[in-house]
């Protein structure tokens, strides 16, 4: 970009040292303090010119371009959009506009920038080196736009890719969640089988032992004892019954039997006791 900056220049013109420094003096004084690349005191001799006279246009045009470059561009630009909006001369205004659009420049402010070489070429279209800064402008917009559009499609491959890990993330989480619950859920199922394994070994001992000792609920008694005694048969006497039968046969022979004894005894005495007449 070309920097130059237009300046309003003054031939030095004889003064009397005890003659007062008008607006002019401190107008050229500033101009000499520029030239001499002493910024800061050239702004201190146009404030002073413009102290004289407010509206010293070509002072506070000079002022701007002093600090713009003591890299005040805020207070250089204030200064050349002001003047740009008042001047009455059209090659004034272009004159602002260009240095404006400088500024916005060193800002990187590019598409004000462009706007401020367009202003500028309206009031003096013949002016080339507004004209290559305003191309200049454009070029470095484009590749500015370009800049901003890789850098927002990094970041959001950036946040896509993150996104698509955490995705990730999660779904190997879940899988993770998923197989430990499988493994809880095996693992209950097993201590629930174990379980009921452990209670069906309890019933079947329970069982064994009641077989083996008999059932507390039915009254003592000898299952073997049970088992081998034989069940009675229609038609047929249990051995009890016979034993009863036996019983009664021999008791009955046995009263039978004492009765015959009983005759013969009867027998017997009466023979004894017969009289020999």
């Amino acid at each position: 970009m070309k920097k130059m900056l237009y300046i309003f220049a003054f031939l030095s013109f004889t003064v009397g040292f005890s003659q007062e420094k008008t607006a002019c003096d401190l107008l050229r004084e500033g101009n000499e303090f520029y030239k001499q690349q002493q910024f800061k005191k050239a702004e201190t001799a146009y404030k002073k010119a413009l102290d004289k006279n407010p509206k010293y246009n070509k002072a506070a045009y000079n002022l701007g371009n002093a600090k713009y470059q003591q890299k005040k561009q805020k207070e250089a630009l204030q200064q050349y959009e002001t003047l740009a909006k008042t001047a009455q001369d059209k090659f004034d205004k272009a004159r602002n506009f260009h240095n404006a659009g400088n500024t916005y420049m060193q800002q990187k402010q590019y598409e004000k920038a462009i706007e401020s070489y367009k202003n500028a070429l309206r009031n003096n279209s013949k002016d080339d080196e507004t004209r290559y800064n305003y191309a200049l402008a454009k070029e470095l917009l484009k590749k500015q736009q370009q800049k901003n559009k890789d850098k927002k499609d990094k970041k959001d491959k950036k946040d896509n890719k993150d996104k698509k890990d955490n995705k990730d993330k999660k779904k190997d989480q879940d899988k993770k969640d998923n197989k430990k619950d499988g493994d809880k859920d095996k693992k209950d199922d097993q201590e629930k089988d174990n379980q009921n394994k452990d209670d069906q070994k309890e019933g079947d001992k329970d069982k064994k032992d009641q077989d083996k000792n008999g059932d507390p609920n039915k009254p003592n008694q000898d299952k073997k004892d049970q088992k081998e005694q034989p069940k009675p048969q229609p038609g047929k006497l249990s051995p009890q019954q016979v034993q009863q039968l036996l019983e009664a046969m021999q008791n009955e022979e046995k009263k039978t039997q004492k009765k015959v004894n009983a005759q013969k005894a009867r027998r017997n005495r009466t023979i004894k006791q017969e009289k020999d007449w």
